[in-house]
């Protein structure tokens, strides 16, 4: 959270006023929440979740912890893998309440609702339907990205949009770190399906700057999926059908719907289809629009006029809907000193909230329908359907989805938390500090993806599909291409109309160092495509084949050699990033993808004839450069840039922490000192002092609130120093005055004990008959003069009145039953000498039974076992005695 010094004078007055009505207690356990706040965060919530995982290898767990990361559009949730634990998902360490007001009292520096701005140019229609949407002011960045402007540090900044996500990124590794104890850098963060190449890219760059190291962008529905299947022990075996769930997540601003095939241990996405402009919101949005022209009409207010007046529209709204949710009576809608200090009231009850929406709700239908025909089935094919996400709780869109599959809809997972929780398993998956049960995940492309070039045998362009839509992912394909010289690859998705992104292009791929064999002929350069763990695509390597003919004319010969290229190119393919699936299919399918397409450019190359003797050739792969100009892409050097930014704020952020902590020092024993002078305190201090002291606690709270509110962090310190000069006499008399009657009674007891021992002593007590008459003298001595000092400082000490400063101190006594135990307890309690038998008369009674004669051993005193035993031990020759 970056702090700004920015505040109304009318602000101050009216805290300062509030705290001053405030009762005392209520003052002690205020903190101060300093200057208004941007706040870096996505306008909701953040939460500490637990997703327990089967084990644990190796120790690194014990250093770094994996979390999964649920970057919602209104609300985050962050989900830890933990080694061992049940499957747990308990609330920790929500942000402070205080964000959520900050909303509508810090309107345009509190920043909320940017999910969606990710890899947009400033142009963009979204952005600019949003725009007028938003509280906050958007901007165009240099490179023609969105960008926000805020005030921070009494300037206007303009930040891009990756760099806010990046703050708020960091925020949740901080609260990961301080709920956890340790260091977090894997993650797995959670993105829509439907987002595009450059949005995915955007995300990734944002966990850049964050310091987090994203092992996976993972497709939301797929995360519920598993956070359902992983668990689930009565899954079809491998070779049996498998168990088909459809997964339905509408939250706050999209609408997702997932097919889902799972066998024991295996997931496949068989299909995805979603309305990115479907959500909780649209329902807010249609109530505010109905409250706004009925308060136009009743009240003679234009509430979309008033930022504020609106925000808190949106709240009352978006509680209403879940009140209906519950409840089909009519619901009361109050909102106090909404503007121009008039209070608003009106009422819906659920049917009318269903005819309103009624258009939202026919949406709910055809993105189910797509995916039962993308993934072939029917609905006698489903096992169940499973519903996340906070708007699925609107009973209308449970009744559209039930009705559409004619079954009941199953709500097991938890609606907000099963994203957070996907996340967290499949990060502990990739990470290799844990050991999960096995769970091959295959995920699928959401838009098909087509490569264009030039062809200068067509003089013209050629295309291919490389990846068709619901292509299984990750994946790779190896194109081979017949060029004389380098060569681009433009990459953009097929259907534009079916992708919600105004521009298809992904990017742009040079293959260069491309040149003809050494005959002249075409050469053969080997492409492979890939759609990568992230949802990404991308030219992952080129080569070029190089043929050589060892003996016999090579003008003619064919490259005979092909083969083992393939199975170097498949060998290749199948590395591990595309092994986290399913081997034996995507082997499979990678063998069959192989050689998608054989392109020409000459039609002058030879062809193969099974008659004509072949030549021995030499085969081999060179790897070529590849130059990759990706759409809307931001470079290392801005990252870079926008990371070393980041790092100056949060540095920054501590100084921020650390000024408030002292401002909230001084706040904190202004109130709590006030509150025990007129208690605890009241005996200890003088009226004349109370009135003085009163005044200055009085001086300090009024400047706290006018010329101290943003003052450097010594400052605070110095004043609270100043305060604590005054009042640390008193409270120190007030701890002298409790502590001492116990201390003092410590110390009698001790006195009383020592001379008891000596009474005992002069008594000829035996217990004490060994000790030394000298020392026992120096110790009725010593007890004499402690009983002196303590009944002279007592008498002086009961004279004097409360308010004065007590003359002996607790130390002093507690220093003095010290030295009174080091003194006399080692005389005191000096063990008696031990008394050694006589020897001259135990060795002739050892001497008459001690060892054998003649072969004859004594029974009427009984030998040592132990020595028994040694003697046993050595020879009879060898035997001695005493």
């Amino acid at each position: 959270i970056h702090q700004i010094a920015e505040a109304g004078a009318g602000a101050r007055r009216t805290a300062r006023r509030a705290a001053q009505r405030a009762c005392a207690e209520a003052r002690r356990r205020r903190l101060v929440a300093g200057a208004p706040q941007w706040h870096r965060g996505g306008g909701g919530r953040s939460q500490q979740r637990s997703a327990a995982v089967a084990g644990r290898r190796g120790a690194p767990s014990a250093v770094m912890s994996v979390v999964g990361i649920d970057l919602g559009f209104l609300n985050c949730y962050i989900g830890v893998a933990r080694s061992g634990a049940p499957p747990s998902l308990g609330p920790r360490l929500p942000f402070s309440p205080e964000y959520l007001s900050q909303i509508v009292t810090n309107v345009k520096n509190t920043l909320h609702g940017f999910k969606k701005l990710h890899g947009r140019a400033f142009e963009d229609p979204y952005i600019q339907a949003e725009r007028a949407k938003l509280p906050y002011e958007l901007q165009k960045m240099p490179n023609g990205s969105v960008g926000v402007k805020v005030r921070y540090l009494d300037e206007e900044r303009l930040f891009a949009v990756e760099q806010i996500t990046g703050m708020l990124l960091a925020k949740l590794k901080e609260t990961s770190e301080s709920a956890l104890k340790k260091p977090v850098a894997d993650c797995v963060i959670s993105v829509p399906s439907f987002f595009t190449d450059t949005e995915r890219r955007s995300v990734m760059a944002a966990a850049q700057i964050a310091g987090l190291n994203c092992l996976k962008l993972m497709n939301e529905t797929t995360a519920v999926a598993l956070a359902y299947g992983i668990y689930k022990q009565d899954l079809p075996a491998l070779e049996e059908k498998p168990r088909n769930v459809v997964f339905v997540d509408m939250g706050h601003s999209a609408y997702q719907v997932s097919i889902c095939a799972f066998n024991k241990g295996k997931l496949k996405v068989l299909a995805t289809t979603f309305d990115p402009f479907l959500g909780g919101r649209n329902f807010d949005e249609a109530l505010v629009d109905y409250f706004s022209e009925e308060f136009r009409t009743k009240y003679k207010l234009n509430v979309k006029e008033n930022p504020r007046a609106l925000l808190r529209l949106y709240q009352e709204c978006e509680k209403l809907k879940k009140l209906m949710s519950a409840n089909a009576s009519d619901l009361p809608l109050n909102i106090e000193c909404f503007m121009n200090d008039l209070d608003v009231s009106s009422k819906m009850n659920r049917a009318q909230f269903e005819q309103l929406c009624a258009a939202l709700l026919s949406r709910v239908e055809p993105p189910l329908r797509a995916a039962m025909e993308q993934a072939k089935l029917q609905r006698e094919d489903i096992y169940g359907i499973e519903i996340v996400g906070g708007a699925t709780r609107i009973p209308a869109v449970k009744e559209q989805i039930s009705n559409f599959f004619c079954k009941e809809i199953s709500t097991t997972l938890n609606a907000d938390e099963a994203v957070a929780r996907g996340c967290a398993l499949q990060c502990a998956i990739l990470s290799p500090a844990f050991k999960v049960r096995e769970f091959s995940i295959t995920d699928v492309v959401p838009y098909s993806i087509t490569l264009r070039w030039k062809s200068s045998y067509e003089e013209g362009t050629g295309e291919c599909e490389v990846f068709s839509k619901n292509h299984a992912a990750p994946f790779s394909k190896v194109i081979t291409f017949h060029k004389k010289e380098p060569f681009d690859l433009e990459a953009f998705y097929t259907h534009p109309h079916e992708v919600p992104y105004p521009d298809s292009r992904i990017g742009r791929f040079t293959i260069q160092n491309v040149g003809p064999q050494h005959d002249g002929d075409n050469s053969k350069v080997k492409v492979k495509v890939r759609v990568n763990i992230h949802g990404l695509f991308s030219v992952a390597n080129a080569s070029i084949i190089e043929k050589q003919n060892i003996e016999g004319d090579h003008s003619d010969a064919p490259m005979d050699t092909e083969s083992s290229i393939k199975n170097q190119g498949r060998e290749d393919e199948l590395d591990k990033m595309q092994i986290d699936q399913d081997e034996g299919v995507q082997k499979s399918q990678a063998e069959h993808s192989l050689q998608l397409q054989t392109l020409q450019a000459s039609s002058g190359d030879k062809q193969d004839h099974p008659s004509l003797p072949r030549a021995k050739t030499k085969v081999k792969s060179i790897d070529l450069p590849i130059q990759a100009s990706l759409y809307r892409q931001l470079g290392q050097d801005l990252i870079n840039c926008y990371i070393e930014n980041e790092g100056k704020m949060i540095m920054q952020d501590k100084l921020e922490k650390e000024r408030n902590d002292a401002k909230n020092a001084v706040e904190e024993y202004v109130y709590d000192f006030r509150d025990k002078l007129c208690g605890v305190f009241e005996k200890f201090i003088t009226e004349e002092d109370t009135n003085k002291l009163t005044l200055m606690l009085e001086d300090t709270e009024n400047w706290l609130y006018e010329d101290g509110e943003d003052q450097p962090k010594q400052v605070y310190m110095d004043k609270l120093q100043e305060l604590r000069k005054f009042g640390q006499p008193i409270q120190e008399r007030y701890m002298e005055h409790e502590e001492r009657p116990k201390v003092l009674n410590e110390l009698g007891k001790k006195i009383q004990l020592l001379m008891k021992a000596v009474e005992a002593y002069k008594n000829k007590d035996e217990k004490y008959d060994h000790l030394d008459p000298a020392e026992m003298e120096k110790v009725e001595k010593y007890i004499s003069e402690a009983m002196n000092w303590l009944n002279t400082k007592m008498n002086a000490q009961n004279k004097l009145s409360l308010t004065q400063d007590p003359i002996v101190k607790v130390a002093e006594i507690m220093s003095k039953s010290k030295e009174l135990d080091s003194f006399c307890n080692p005389i005191i309690y000096k063990p008696k000498p031990k008394i050694e038998p006589p020897n001259d008369g135990q060795s002739k009674a050892n001497g008459e039974h001690n060892g054998p004669v003649n072969g004859q051993s004594s029974t009427e005193t009984g030998p040592d076992p132990a020595k028994d035993n040694s003697q046993q031990t050595k020879p009879s020759g060898e035997m001695e005695v005493d």
